[in-house]
């Protein structure tokens, strides 16, 4: 803290007491070393809030519950280790350590890993990133593409050494043997993602024609396993190669009943490996025999269309008339239209010019002229009452101005001196929160300390076992906690439960409830 504190223009306030003097640098180091050494290792249970990767890699977000948010920062080693990113929303448990950031004089906590409270939570989060990804559409039936019927390519991202792969190649070397192209990937942990989602790009990106064939198929393949051990195929990155994907794409992820976010985006879901291979190419024996049927059906429909056409064609030509019957009629009609030709035309022509000659009397040169200038003095006239319009739009605006610029002075004055009292009143307000502020952290760790006394002195004053202490005790059975004493009677091996121990009761013969006796003179007991 400095010695002196100024109180306005001119003035200065001498510091009050003896208290020692720390630099700002100093002072936070000591926060620092004290939340380090408090707090060095720290999981914290809440839900995220928002989050922020920004370039450098390093991801920032917020860890709150319904009373405070704490801010939490993951640096991009840390975020590549992760197996689950924390997103918005998501209820984490976070491990990390606390530290501060003297910076901007707060605290935060480091998170090396995040992962979620529970499988419900796991869960809903799949859920909530099905139904983002769904609103952007890239489940929509419309971005899916048919399945080539014989690709000559297929591509398969898989592992190369699981047995995945050697069940598709099996299958397809006994439906229709293929040109297989093997991508290798880890099919689960922290590169899962990053390379399944590199590996269909991969594919996309070979040129036709080159040197490595492109394929016409891609499979996406790997066996069962857990929710976590898929989680892979859930990532986001996934999601979108698989639905940016120009080549067909089926989708043979786990078992049958598993389901994971990439059968949504791909073109086909498998609900095996073998079963996508035969999606994939169809039985070359059945093609075979297809072909053969096709080729005698074909054979027989072309004998029978040609010997039905020729029939019909021979039935067409008996009822023909004959072809000078045909032509004498039009031949006439002709010579008769080719001789009134020359006398028509003859006609349209003097009929044509006598009417030209009516349209072009009125049009003389001395009309055009008085056009021209009758147009000509309207042009001008209007010329003139827009300048006179202008001159006089100028002149108002000309008088608003010097107006605006009579009232400007007097409130760039009055402006200056509110801002000079709102600084005043600011600075005063600043000293005194100043001092309150170094008065409340003594006090609010004086009262935090004596209520976590008042609550741990209730709470070994409500626990049972100071009840156990003061001569009372706890008798079980097999069934749990006994309250009544018939209970107990009917009950076979007891356990007692004292202050300093429990022991157990050897096994009876549990009685039959007893009935209540009748006294003399019918009359019952009230008892």
């Amino acid at each position: 803290m400095s010695d002196m504190f100024e109180d306005g223009p001119g003035s200065v306030v001498a510091p009050s007491g003896n208290s020692p003097e720390f630099t700002v640098s100093e002072l936070s180091g000591a926060v620092k070393r004290v939340i380090e050494g408090e707090f060095g290792l720290v999981r914290v249970r809440g839900e995220v809030g928002r989050v922020s990767r920004p370039a450098s890699g390093h991801m920032y977000f917020d860890l709150k519950d319904d009373r405070s948010v704490i801010a939490a920062i993951s640096w991009k080693g840390q975020v590549a280790k992760m197996q689950v990113r924390p997103e918005e929303g998501m209820e984490v448990i976070a491990t990390g350590r606390m530290t501060t950031f003297p910076g901007q004089s707060k605290y935060q906590l480091i998170v090396e890993d995040v992962s979620p409270a529970g499988a419900g939570a796991l869960m809903a989060m799949l859920e909530a990133r099905r139904k983002s990804l769904a609103a952007e559409g890239l489940f929509d039936e419309a971005r899916k593409r048919r399945l080539p019927y014989l690709p000559s390519v297929i591509g398969v991202v898989t592992s190369p050494s699981g047995a995945v792969i050697r069940d598709i190649l099996h299958r397809l070397r006994d439906r229709f043997p293929r040109h297989v192209l093997i991508w290798p990937v880890a099919v689960q942990g922290q590169a899962c993602a990053a390379e399944v989602a590199a590996a269909i790009r991969g594919f996309n990106a070979i040129a036709p024609g080159g040197p490595v064939p492109r394929p016409d198929l891609i499979i996406v393949a790997r066996g069962g396993g857990s929710l976590e051990d898929l989680w892979g195929f859930n990532e986001e990155i996934v999601v979108r190669a698989a639905a940016d994907s120009q080549i067909p794409l089926i989708s043979a992820v786990g078992h049958e009943t598993d389901t994971t976010l990439i059968d949504y985006a791909s073109d086909r879901r498998a609900p095996t490996p073998t079963a996508a291979a035969e999606m994939a190419v169809p039985v070359r024996m059945e093609l075979i025999a297809g072909l053969d049927g096709q080729g005698a059906r074909l054979l027989r429909a072309v004998v029978q269309g040609v010997g039905a056409r020729g029939q019909r064609l021979r039935d067409l030509g008996r009822a023909l008339p004959r072809l000078d019957s045909l032509t004498v009629a039009a031949a006439q009609r002709f010579d008769l239209w080719s001789g009134r030709l020359g006398g028509a035309l003859v006609l349209a022509t003097s009929a044509k010019r006598a009417r030209l000659d009516r349209i072009a009397a009125p049009m003389r040169p001395r009309l055009l002229l008085d056009l021209v200038a009758r147009r000509h003095d309207r042009l001008a006239e209007r010329d003139r009452a827009l300048t006179a319009a202008q001159t006089r739009r100028m002149d108002r605006a000309a008088e608003r101005l010097a107006l605006l610029s009579a009232r400007l002075a007097p409130a760039l004055t009055r402006a200056f001196a509110d801002a000079g009292r709102d600084i005043t009143r600011t600075r005063e307000k600043l000293l005194m929160l100043d001092k309150r502020l170094q008065a409340a952290p003594a006090l609010r760790l004086d009262s935090l300390s004596k209520r976590l006394d008042a609550l741990d002195r209730t709470r070994q004053t409500l626990g049972y076992a100071e009840t156990l202490r003061r001569g009372y005790a706890v008798v079980r059975d097999s069934d749990g906690v006994i309250t009544t004493r018939f209970a107990a009677e009917t009950a076979g091996a007891l356990e007692i439960e004292f202050h300093d121990g429990r022991f157990a009761t050897a096994p009876r013969t549990k009685p039959t409830k007893p009935t209540p006796a009748t006294p003399p003179g019918g009359q019952g007991s009230l008892f």
